[in-house]
């Protein structure tokens, strides 16, 4: 039986669940600076008919664009230590 009274809160509790729930800019904030602490931006500028294919093939295949480019890259390191 959950105890009401003195229950002690945890800082680590998600925001909204206080209060009023993020907006979206926040939202989207807070989860770029979780990918930052384990992952390193790419900006890239790629020619529009190659970027309008690498966005159906992720959205025919339900992944994201990241993915796709990771494990191109991944296959390319991979093919490279093989030969």
């Amino acid at each position: 039986m959950p105890q009401s009274g003195n229950a002690v809160t945890s800082s680590s509790k998600r925001a909204y669940r206080k209060g009023n729930p993020l907006s979206e800019a926040e939202r989207q904030k807070i989860a770029s600076a979780k990918k930052r602490a384990t992952h390193k931006e790419l900006k890239v500028f790629i020619k529009p008919e190659i970027k309008e294919y690498l966005s159906n093939l992720c959205e025919e295949d339900g992944v994201t664009q990241a993915e796709v480019l990771e494990k191109l890259i991944e296959r390319e390191a991979f093919s490279r230590k093989a030969s």
